[in-house]
C-alpha cells in the first residue's frame, strides 16, 4: 500500500503543467484579485472579500487537485496498465484507496497556500476554526474524488483535459468560487444543490455560522452516494474489459 501510493504521489507532482495549473494559478489569481477589493465594506455572502475569495480559490484548486487521478487512470486503461495490475497482487481496494488518498496529498499544499496568503492580505481565525474550515473542504471533496475516478474509467485519455477543465470551471464558478453571482430567487435553490456551493460556504465559520446547515450535509451525502453508485458499475466493467 505504502509503496503504490508512493508512487502514485511521484507521477502527481512530476506534472509540471497540472502543479501549475493546481498550485499556482488559485494563488496568482487570489493574490492579483484581493489587494483591489480588500476593505472593511467589500462583502460577499456577509464574509470579507479576502476570506470568501481565499475559501473560493482553495475550493477551486482543491476541485483540480482532486482530478489528479483522472487522467493517469485513463492513461493507465490505454497503455494496458490496469490489465497488467489485475495479474499482480495489488488488490483493488489498494488500488482504489491510493487513488483517493493521492487527490487529498495533492489538494493539501493548495489548501495551505491559499490559507498564508489570505493569512498575509489580514484573514484572522482561531486554529479551531481553521481546523474546522479545512474539515469541512475536504469533506465536500469527497464526492469530487469519486466523480475523477469514475471519470477516469469512462473517457479517453486524449479528451481529459477537456473534460476536467470542464467540471472544474462549472462547479467553481456556478459553485461561487469566483464570486457571488447568483444571491437569490429559484437560481440560488439550485446552486445550493451542488457540493462545490458548499465548498464555498466553508469559510462561513469565521463568521461564527458554525459547520454546514443539514441541507449542506445532505448535499455533499447525496451527490457521494450518487458518485458511488455511478463509478461501481463503471469500474467493473472498465476492468472485465481490461
Amino acid at each position: 500500500m505504502n509503496t503504490h501510493l508512493k508512487l502514485e504521489v511521484l507521477r502527481t507532482f512530476r506534472n509540471r503543467g497540472f502543479l501549475i495549473v493546481t498550485l499556482a494559478l488559485p494563488l496568482v489569481l487570489y493574490c492579483a484579485v484581493t489587494p483591489g477589493n480588500k476593505s472593511k465594506h467589500a462583502m460577499v455572502e456577509n464574509m470579507p472579500f479576502e476570506l470568501y475569495f481565499m475559501t473560493g480559490m482553495a475550493a477551486y484548486g482543491a476541485l483540480f487537485a482532486v482530478f489528479s487521478p483522472t487522467t493517469r487512470i485513463a492513461l493507465d486503461r490505454q497503455r494496458g496498465w490496469t490489465r497488467q495490475t489485475r495479474v499482480t497482487p495489488l488488490h483493488t481496494t489498494t488500488y482504489l484507496t491510493a487513488k483517493v488518498a493521492t487527490a487529498f496529498l495533492v489538494a493539501l499544499p493548495c489548501v495551505a497556500l491559499l490559507y498564508i496568503a489570505g493569512t498575509a492580505f489580514g484573514v484572522r481565525m482561531s486554529a479551531t476554526q481553521w481546523l474546522e474550515m479545512t474539515g469541512l473542504l475536504l469533506l465536500g471533496l469527497i464526492p469530487f474524488i469519486i466523480m475523477g475516478i469514475t471519470v477516469g474509467h469512462l473517457a479517453k485519455a486524449e479528451s481529459m483535459p477537456a473534460v476536467i477543465g470542464g467540471l472544474v470551471v462549472i462547479f467553481a464558478l456556478f459553485g461561487g468560487a469566483f464570486g457571488e453571482f447568483f444571491n437569490s430567487g429559484t437560481t440560488l435553490k439550485v446552486i445550493k444543490l451542488l457540493p462545490s456551493y458548499w465548498l464555498c460556504q466553508s469559510g462561513k465559520v469565521a463568521k461564527g455560522d458554525g459547520a454546514w446547515p443539514t441541507e449542506g450535509w445532505i448535499v455533499v451525502a447525496a451527490w457521494t452516494i450518487a458518485m458511488i453508485a455511478i463509478a461501481i458499475p463503471a469500474y467493473r466493467r472498465d476492468t472485465r474489459r481490461a
